[in-house]
């Protein structure tokens, strides 16, 4: 059988295509208010910091794909989160975030664009965001329940991933600090390997973590004073193969936890871009290929 170009069921297998979106005019020029931006963002600077960011990727080896620029969203630069890619092509998400409704066609046109097949759509009240998604292996998708996520998206990803055999597992997640800031479940928890997990454990489901437990996964425990003092972007590093992650500096005793358990990180500012925005180095990519799809 030929190879596919795309095609995703783990956050950890070596990851070999993915798209991202450079920082555009709407990023630019937005008022820092409506988008629930922080006081350190900083369009004069967020171009280097962006760039160390995708320098990381590409001295892995991974093929950059760039999206045609959404003028109509701030938050597009963060692309994980308007598209779920799976092992059969795309699923179009339906962000819980208002600003960001625009973004679900955009992916639609860049794969429509790519000969990547869109295989589904979340529609109508239901709302989803792919930040609240994490694959626990091929045939397991975690979800969280949340500001982002409602029931009915997760009934309506739940029955467009069923076709393919994949189980869908929804979690709780807590208020922390309301409706207006972003907390996914990829805020709580990064896989950096198949059996090991960087998570905040105090907010984490219980459920979730008996699950992990279960599976095999040594939990390592970041440190809440970073997830506050970070927005939680601590915990959010991008693997990019097993124990090879992408992480933002400064937060030393988590990059030290992963450092002990055996990893390589490569590192870049968050200041001006990811702390203030309320993504981290996942948010800012959308991986279309990991590992081998035949």
């Amino acid at each position: 059988m030929p190879v596919n170009n795309y095609g995703v069921s783990s956050m950890v297998a070596k990851l070999q295509r993915v798209a991202l979106h450079a920082p555009g005019s709407k990023l630019r020029n937005a008022d820092v208010h409506q988008w629930h931006y922080g006081r350190s963002f900083d369009p004069q600077e967020l171009d280097k910091d962006y760039q160390a960011f995708v320098s990381h990727i590409e001295k892995a080896g991974v093929e950059v794909l760039w999206m045609p620029e959404n003028t109509e969203s701030a938050d597009a630069i963060f692309t994980y989160d308007a598209s779920l890619m799976t092992p059969q092509g795309a699923i179009l998400m339906k962000p819980g975030k208002a600003l960001r409704i625009s973004e679900s066609e955009s992916h639609r046109v860049f794969y429509q664009s790519m000969a990547i097949p869109v295989i589904g759509q979340v529609t109508g009240k239901a709302k989803c965001e792919a930040g609240d998604t994490l694959w626990l292996d091929d045939k397991t998708l975690l979800i969280g329940r949340g500001y982002r996520t409602n029931e009915a998206g997760i009934t309506q990803l739940r029955n467009l991933l069923g076709d393919q055999g994949v189980a869908v597992l929804a979690f709780d997640l807590p208020c922390y600090q309301g409706e207006e800031a972003c907390l996914h479940l990829m805020s709580l928890i990064s896989l950096l390997s198949d059996d090991l997990a960087l998570v905040h454990k105090t907010l984490l489901p219980v459920a979730l973590a008996q699950l992990l437990s279960a599976r095999g996964f040594e939990l390592l425990e970041a440190p809440a004073e970073e997830f506050d003092t970070s927005g939680g972007l601590n915990l959010n590093v991008l693997t990019l193969e097993p124990r090879h992650v992408v992480a933002i500096n400064g937060c030393d005793k988590t990059l030290s936890l992963m450092h002990n358990a055996g990893c390589k990180i490569d590192t870049f500012s968050g200041e001006s871009l990811c702390i203030p925005c309320e993504g981290g180095p996942t948010c800012m990519t959308r991986p279309i290929l990991r590992g081998i799809n035949n």
